[in-house]
């Protein structure tokens, strides 16, 4: 009888092991915010993703681009052939937002930053272009009260629409999911993922990072320039080690310098982030550091594939790290109506066929270093 017990007992054991190991695997590969829900050129397989791979994008969750999408080939693997690294997909789309809010939450705000970042996996290399937020696009998506008089305006206010505090929008991915929408239906660059950080958020993973050191070549001076400029201000020539607050204002400066310049400057506190995760200091705590962020930012991806990129992030160094932005000379200023505004608003004109051409070379790696603007870590 004693023994009759004991094996029950060591079942019942074993049997909750298992469910408890089935229940972190799930959380493991469960996207910690909802999907986007596009077409996408890139393999999803099950290993990286919490989707499973007969899941077809509902109605709701599809786009209707304004360019189409073009199916790759699934390439055979060999022997022979390089596999991607740290169980990541060959390749990886990531839209990261900048959200212009000081609150704790996503409800509301504008895309400050617009990034995409291209995960190569394989060679392994990360290409990050910087979209202009001052394009003028047409929004897809939002909801038939609105549809036909929410129909154009800045890319920045895509996220706004999206947001929820608005009630525009009620497709995947709130704020984000309508940005990554907007730009596929637009200029055809199909993002699989995406990640938002309003002010509050970046502020804390700076200092729950201890600061972070930049230096300066030159002096910037944030200053206002009026009344109704915030005081960014002054940061002189040397080396600096910035608080969360400080990173954020040293970020924004604009006002007098172009937006190349502002560009840069956040290239450089992107630059000076992945130094410090990569410091001795901060390298054995990342995933005790992605857990503790989870809460702060808006994003789909899954536990999994943070730690992939986690994994990836001290394989990256020189021209395999690459930051892009869109040529000087095609950044002629103009200026549009906003009937929702009730003026002209400014905006960068730029034929859409220069900016589809351009991300074509960027999804297919054909800018080298140093073209098309941008830098690289220092």
């Amino acid at each position: 009888m004693k023994k009759t017990i004991l094996i029950i007992a060591i079942v019942i054991t074993v049997l909750l092991i298992s469910a408890g190991a089935i229940f972190l695997i799930r959380r493991w590969n469960r996207p910690l915010g909802t999907a986007l829900g596009l077409p996408t050129p890139t393999p999803n397989t099950a290993e990286n993703t919490a989707v499973p791979v007969d899941a077809a994008p509902t109605e709701q969750e599809q786009v209707s681009p304004q360019v189409e999408a073009t199916a790759l080939p699934s390439p055979t693997a060999t022997e022979t052939e390089p596999q991607p690294l740290c169980g990541g997909p060959p390749l990886m789309y990531i839209l990261g937002v900048g959200v212009d809010r000081e609150s704790d939450d996503y409800n509301y705000g504008l895309a400050d930053v617009i990034r995409v970042a291209r995960v190569d996996f394989v060679t392994p290399k990360v290409t990050v272009l910087t979209i202009p937020r001052d394009l003028w696009v047409a929004f897809p998506d939002l909801i038939d009260k609105y549809a036909d008089t929410v129909t154009h305006g800045k890319l920045n206010q895509a996220y706004l629409y999206g947001a929820p505090g608005m009630g525009y929008y009620a497709g995947t991915g709130e704020g984000p999911g309508l940005l990554a929408h907007t730009i596929a239906f637009n200029y055809g660059l199909y993002a699989d993922h995406y990640g938002a950080v309003n002010f509050r958020a970046f502020e804390k993973i700076v200092d729950a990072l201890g600061g972070i050191d930049i230096y300066l070549d030159q002096d910037w001076d944030g200053t206002p320039v009026d009344e109704n400029t915030e005081d960014m201000g002054y940061f002189p020539a040397g080396l600096h080690h910035m608080s969360g607050n400080e990173a954020l204002r040293f970020a924004r400066i604009r006002k007098r310098y172009s937006t190349m310049a502002r560009n840069n400057n956040q290239t450089l506190v992107l630059c000076a982030l992945k130094d410090k995760l990569l410091s001795p200091a901060v390298v054995g705590s990342i995933p005790k550091l992605i857990n503790s962020l989870i809460g702060e930012v808006q994003t789909d991806l899954t536990p999994a594939q943070l730690s992939q990129l986690a994994c990836l992030l001290p394989r990256l160094s020189g021209d395999n790290l690459q930051f892009i932005s869109f040529p000087e000379e095609m950044m002629v200023p103009g200026r549009e109506y906003d009937p929702l505004l009730g003026n002209t608003t400014f905006i960068w004109d730029i034929p859409v066929e220069d900016i589809q051409a351009f991300l074509r070379d960027f999804e297919n790696d054909a800018i080298p270093p140093g073209d098309g603007g941008g830098m690289s870590c220092p």
